[in-house]
């Protein structure tokens, strides 16, 4: 068993919303550390009396974690694995990165997510963050594993957080279409109708078709939850939020439209 500097590089590439980028370097960390050629890590440098040379590098995280290995070491292991993937390039990349997937996962599980902001999503933010990290954190640092850390998340925080931005945003335009569907109720002969009528002859005027009002009426109306419509119908919550929304724009321009012409 040896180093390897020049293995094949694993892909880390941004994932659909129904497959984990976490899953995915997981396997590519755990292919590396398992295959015919294992890739291995100096065991002197995290443990005090390694029963061999070299260690596999998922045997390496796995030490890092236990209690008993002690902080020295741990600071000079990630500082080594930090070091290997700006000097010698992949595959030790990924396993600089890889080697925080168990915090990751942790903190991620802890994440007050909103549902319409895929858990794919996050976990890509983290991770490109721990890759950006990974080129530029001080190797003289203290607790390098810590920068790593905090900085993915503040990464997915952003990211929580711009989108809840977006919900808000969302919602308040979507109440303002209601409100205008109240309006335009009126508008029938001076005879109130419901907010469903209303819907329908849009949906016969062709403006949102049936699919459309009917994610609208359940949604906004009935109050039937995002997720699971989004289940019922086989997509992602995120992209059932985008189609509710352009669905309720075209809808609020034609109200607009009866508006005018009162």
């Amino acid at each position: 068993m040896h180093d390897r500097h020049h293995a094949h590089r694993p892909a880390v590439r941004p994932q659909s919303s129904r497959r984990s980028p976490l899953g995915e370097l997981e396997q590519a960390f755990l292919a590396l550390a398992r295959g015919a050629e294992p890739l291995t890590f100096p065991a002197r440098l995290v443990c005090d009396e390694p029963d061999r040379a070299a260690w596999p590098v998922d045997r390496v995280r796995t030490q890092l974690a236990h209690p008993s290995t002690r902080p020295e070491l741990r600071e000079q292991t990630w500082r080594e694995v930090v070091r290997r993937a700006r000097s010698l390039g992949e595959p030790w990349g990924v396993v600089a990165v890889a080697m925080t997937v168990p915090v990751l996962r942790r903190m991620l599980a802890r994440l007050a997510r909103p549902a319409h902001l895929e858990r794919a999503e996050v976990e890509q933010e983290a991770l490109v963050a721990v890759a950006a990290a990974v080129r530029s954190v001080d190797l003289g640092v203290e607790r390098l594993d810590r920068e790593l850390f905090s900085a993915a998340d503040r990464a997915v925080h952003r990211l929580v957080y711009a989108a809840r931005r977006r919900a808000t945003r969302e919602t308040g335009q979507a109440a303002a279409h209601l409100d205008r569907l109240l309006v335009t109720s009126w508008a029938n002969q001076g005879e109130p109708v419901d907010e469903f009528t209303v819907l329908a002859r849009a949906v016969q005027a062709g403006v949102v078709d049936v699919a459309e009002a009917r994610l609208i009426a359940r949604t906004r109306l009935d109050g039937d939850p995002m997720s699971l419509l989004a289940v019922e119908r086989g997509v992602s919550v995120r992209q059932l939020y985008r189609h509710r929304s352009a669905a309720e724009q075209h809808l609020a321009a034609h109200l607009r439209r009866q508006l005018q012409d009162l």
